[in-house]
């Protein structure tokens, strides 16, 4: 395969040099290769202002962020080969931390495969496409996917908002094999089914993994509540772990119908309940309620989906966060969790300071959390850092 070159701008190279897999428009030498020669998903070798090659690069012209490095090989494009390889680098990770195929098997960029994630539940395979490059190079792919990992079924999701700057389809579609309604997965011990074709996202939040395994001391015998339970992969664990009751809180129907599915498939289903309708307006009723419990989970969907939602969103983490607290009794646990990438965690503990100062409550952070290994995290990027989970404890003042 014979590539064109893309040449960046004198001293640009720094930040790749450096680590980083990104190449930003306004980098790149455009009297020497303009980006309109460029279609999207094309691959180009990256080089230097003088001409000597940093690797090779998928194409995005029409965005800010106009090429992400695929190989600092060049004799290595993307393809089938390189597919491979990359997918058995991802695969030897998750094989020595879990002791079940269940896990994010591509993390993206993380993985260094931009644009490409690959959840994995037992023999079946939900994958995300959010580049052009990774589009252009579909079948080739499958074909790794199918040959690194023999799963029954391959279901690609492809209708992420990623899709939109890429210039690429929403469109979802089962490309190899079967893959059911509600398919099977274990995580900390505890079995679920997530509806990985009707369902958020992938189906399910694996990058939580951790944190959740960290509910069990917190929650043997007491009363919990988990707000935006999703299909219960906090509330169903607490159960799991030994709660005494387990009240769950979702606008989606179908979501708590998980719950209810996964409560009973794991033998909780007495200690759980389900709530279906708005989180705020549910905790404004368990207040009115004078409703208590020994344990509050808020994992919120994400407030600041980009910086300019910044202001608002840190209002609506501290709206949520004052309420939880509310719910909780004299000693209580709150565990409160972000996927905000624009958050950053410090933030996130100083809306926990003020939100208890307000209710004049003390607090005490005992415990930090962030995404699972098998999201790890790219130093250079930190996009690649987005979750955030602290545990903690409100006391009288």
């Amino acid at each position: 395969m014979t590539l064109p070159s893309l040449r960046l701008k004198a001293n640009a190279d720094r930040r790749l040099r450096a680590g980083h897999l990104w190449v930003y428009s306004n980098e790149v030498d455009t009297a020497s290769t303009p980006l309109g020669g460029f279609a999207a998903g094309d691959q180009a070798i990256l080089e230097t202002a003088t001409g000597k090659p940093l690797g090779i690069v998928g194409l995005s012209p029409n965005n800010l962020i106009c090429a992400r490095l695929l190989s600092r090989d060049v004799e290595h494009p993307l393809s089938k080969s390189l597919l491979v390889h990359r997918l058995q680098v991802a695969l030897s990770l998750r094989e020595r931390l879990f002791d079940k195929p269940c896990y994010r098997l591509v993390y993206g960029d993380s993985d260094l495969l931009p644009g490409l994630v690959v959840d994995r539940f037992f023999d079946t395979l939900v994958v995300q496409l959010n580049s052009a490059t990774m589009e252009r190079n579909r079948e080739a792919l499958i074909e790794a996917l199918i040959k690194v990992l023999k799963p029954s079924g391959i279901f690609f999701k492809n209708d992420t908002s990623a899709r939109d700057a890429e210039g690429l389809e929403r469109q979802t579609e089962v490309v190899h094999g079967s893959v059911a309604e509600w398919v099977a997965l274990e995580e900390n011990g505890v079995r679920f089914e997530a509806p990985v074709i009707a369902g958020q996202k992938t189906g399910w939040f694996y990058d939580h993994r951790m944190n959740r395994a960290r509910l069990a001391p917190y929650v043997q015998g007491k009363r919990v509540l988990d707000l935006f339970s999703y299909i219960g992969g906090w509330g169903v664990q607490a159960a799991v772990f030994g709660a005494s009751e387990v009240m769950c809180v979702d606008a989606s129907a179908l979501a708590l119908d998980g719950v209810e599915r996964n409560a009973a498939l794991n033998g909780v289903a007495e200690k759980v309940t389900c709530v279906e309708g708005d989180v705020f307006a549910a905790l404004r009723e368990l207040k009115a309620n004078q409703e208590r419990f020994d344990v509050v989970i808020a994992d919120p969907p994400a407030f600041i989906k980009r910086k300019k939602d910044l202001k608002n969103g840190e209002a609506a983490y501290r709206r949520l966060n004052e309420h939880a607290m509310r719910m909780l009794g004299k000693d209580g646990i709150l565990v409160s969790a972000s996927c905000s990438m624009h958050l950053p965690e410090d933030d996130l503990q100083n809306i926990l300071l003020s939100s208890a100062r307000h209710l004049d409550r003390n607090i005490q952070l005992l415990e930090r959390g962030g995404q699972g290994p098998d999201h790890p995290v790219h130093p250079a990027i930190a996009e690649t850092r987005y979750i955030k989970s602290l545990t903690c404890r409100l006391l009288p003042s």
